[in-house]
C-alpha cells in the first residue's frame, strides 16, 4: 500500500510542476458524459443502455426466487447433491443481508437508475427533434420509475438519487422514506406517461405510454388510493386479450396485442442477449432438451429445480380441463433423475416458458413485466374497493371467460376481493406477481405460516429447520445488502436483519 500510494503522490507530483493545468485536462481516449452525448444517436445509445440490466435482472434468481418462491405458488427440489442455499433461503424464510440472491435484485435496479440519471441530467439541454427528445425523455423516466418501484417493494425506503453521482458524497445518500420513493414514482411515471407515445406508434419492445400508465396505475393500487389507480388504469387504451393464453408467451408472438411491457431477449447473438431464465424451471433430468425444447447439451445444467408449482397452487386451479391456463403454464414429468437416491414421479415444473430454439442454454423468451389481463383485474380490484362491484366482476369475468370458465356472480366486496386475489394467482402465476400481492393485501403473515406448518407436517419437507416459515411483519421486507452498510455509514438495516 506504501508503494502505491508514493507512486500516486510522485505522479501528481511531477503533474503539478510540469503542467498547471494537468487535472483539468479531460481525457481524450475515454467516452465520458461530457464528451458522449452529441447527437440523436448518442442519446438513442444511451437509451438503449438503461434497458440492457434489465435482461440480467429477470435471467437472475432474484426475480423468480423473490417474487415466486417466497410465496405459495412455487418452491425448489432439495437436491441433495448440488446445493444453492441462497435461493433456497429466500423461500425459507431464513435470508439475511450477505444473501446474494437479494443484493442482485437491488444492484440490478440501481444500474438501471444510475443510467437513466445520465440521460436525464443531460436531455433537457440537447438539441434535438422534440418528439425524438419526448420519447427518449419517456423511456429514461418510465424505467426509473420502473426500478424504484421494485426496489420499494421489496426493501422498503432506499437511497433517491436522480442525478448522477459526481464524488463519494453524491454516491453515498441516506435512505429516502418509501414516501418520498413512491413520490418520485409517481412523478417519473406521470411524466412518463405525458412524453411516451402509444403502442401503435413505438418501436417494438419499447416503454409506449400504456405502460407508464399502468405502472401508474400499480403503483396506486400498492398505496390503496383506489381512485387514482382507476383514473390511470382506464387510461390503458388500444389492447386487447388474445383468445388462447399460451400464445401470450410464444416467442413467434412477442410484443403481441396483449403485451404492455416485456423484457427482451433474443439468442444466437454474440452480445449474450439471450434468456436463461427457463432452464431454471425443469428439474434434473437425463434429457433437458424434452422439457426446454431445446438442443441436446450439457447433462448437467446448474441451478434446476427452481420454482417448482407448489401443491396449494395446483389445488387453486377450479378447473383444470376448463380452465387453459393450466395447461399452458405447468407441465409434469415422470422419470429418471440424476440426484442420488431420486426419481422423480408427476413432478410439476413450470411450463409456460419452455418453447422450441436452436442453441442450447440460450432461449429467446421474454418475459412478461404487464399484460392487459393484469390492467383489467387491477381496474377490478380498484373498482371493487370503492363498492363499484358490478363493474368489478364483469371485468374479472372477461378474464375468466378468455381462461375458459364461466362468469362468477359475487355481489359483496369482501367476496369479490378474495375473488379477484385468486384470479390474480392463476392468470399471473409465475410471473413474479405473487409474493407483493401477499404482502400489499396484508396477507402475506398469515397465509405464508400456514402454508410453512403445511410443508413441515409433511415429511417430503424433512430438510426445513423448525426457524424457517416464522414469519413475521420484520419478514415483508428484505435487507439493504450487507456490503452497502458497510461501505455507507449513512445507510441504516431494515428491522430483523
Amino acid at each position: 500500500m506504501k508503494i502505491k500510494i508514493t507512486v500516486l503522490a510522485s505522479v501528481i507530483s511531477l503533474g503539478l510542476t510540469s503542467c498547471e493545468n494537468f487535472l483539468d485536462i479531460a481525457p481524450q481516449s475515454k467516452v465520458t458524459p461530457e464528451n458522449f452525448f452529441q447527437s440523436e444517436s448518442d442519446f438513442q445509445q444511451a437509451v438503449d443502455g438503461i434497458y440492457a440490466p434489465l435482461q440480467g435482472l429477470y435471467n437472475d434468481q432474484s426475480s423468480w426466487a423473490m417474487g415466486e418462491m417466497r410465496s405459495d405458488n412455487t418452491h425448489y427440489f432439495y437436491n441433495v447433491d448440488y446445493r444453492l442455499p441462497f435461493p433456497e433461503e429466500v423461500a425459507d424464510f431464513l435470508n439475511g443481508s450477505e444473501n446474494t440472491v437479494t443484493q442482485n435484485k437491488y444492484y440490478h435496479n440501481y444500474d438501471i437508475i444510475n443510467r437513466a440519471n445520465q440521460v436525464l441530467d443531460v436531455i433537457d439541454d440537447a438539441t434535438l427533434e422534440p418528439a425524438t427528445k419526448n420519447n427518449l425523455k419517456g423511456q429514461a423516466l418510465f424505467l426509473r420509475a420502473l426500478s424504484y418501484f421494485d426496489l420499494v417493494k421489496f426493501f422498503g425506503g432506499v437511497p433517491l438519487p436522480l442525478t448522477p453521482a459526481k464524488d463519494l458524497e453524491t454516491a453515498s445518500l441516506p435512505r429516502a422514506t418509501a414516501e418520498e420513493v413512491y413520490a418520485q414514482i409517481q412523478a417519473d411515471a406521470a411524466g412518463a406517461a405525458e412524453l411516451l407515445p402509444n403502442k401503435a406508434d413505438q418501436e417494438a419492445g419499447r416503454a409506449t405510454s400504456g405502460a407508464a400508465l399502468t405502472l401508474l396505475g400499480d403503483v396506486f393500487l400498492n398505496r390503496k388510493e383506489w381512485d387514482k389507480a382507476e383514473e390511470a388504469l382506464r387510461q390503458v387504451t388500444g389492447y386487447e386479450l388474445l383468445t388462447s393464453y399460451a400464445a401470450i408467451y410464444d416467442p413467434a408472438k412477442k410484443n403481441n396485442a396483449e403485451s404492455i411491457f416485456e423484457i427482451q431477449y433474443l439468442e444466437g447473438t454474440s452480445l449474450n442477449l439471450h434468456s436463461t431464465f427457463p432452464y431454471f424451471f425443469i428439474p434434473l433430468t437425463p434429457d433437458h432438451a424434452q422439457l426446454t425444447k431445446g438442443p441436446k447439451g450439457s447433462q448437467n445444467v446448474p441451478g434446476s429445480g427452481w420454482n417448482i408449482p407448489t401443491e396449494d397452487l395446483l389445488a387453486a386451479y377450479e378447473d383444470r380441463e376448463a380452465d387453459q391456463r393450466f395447461s399452458a403454464s405447468i407441465g409434469f414429468y415422470t422419470g429418471a433423475s440424476p440426484i442420488s437416491d431420486t426419481s422423480y414421479v408427476n413432478l410439476p415444473y413450470i411450463k409456460k416458458y419452455q418453447h422450441s430454439h436452436s442453441i442450447f442454454g440460450q432461449s429467446n423468451q421474454n418475459f412478461p413485466v404487464y399484460r392487459y389481463a393484469e390492467v383489467l383485474l387491477m381496474l377490478a380490484e380498484a373498482l371493487n374497493e370503492q363498492n363499484q362491484t358490478v363493474e368489478a366482476q364483469e371485468l374479472l369475468n372477461r378474464v375468466r371467460r378468455r381462461a375458459g370458465l364461466g362468469d362468477i356472480a359475487i355481489s359483496d366486496q369482501i367476496g369479490l376481493r378474495a375473488a379477484i386475489l385468486k384470479e390474480r394467482r392463476i392468470e399471473l402465476a409465475f410471473e413474479n406477481k405473487r409474493w407483493i400481492d401477499l404482502v400489499r393485501t396484508d396477507n402475506a403473515i398469515d397465509v405464508m405460516n400456514a402454508y410453512g406448518a403445511k410443508l413441515k407436517s409433511n415429511g417430503a419437507y424433512y430438510y426445513l429447520s423448525s426457524s424457517s416459515y416464522q414469519v413475521d411483519q420484520n419478514d415483508l421486507l428484505f435487507p439493504i445488502p450487507f456490503l452497502e452498510i458497510q461501505v455507507n455509514p449513512d445507510l441504516t438495516q431494515n428491522p430483523g436483519y
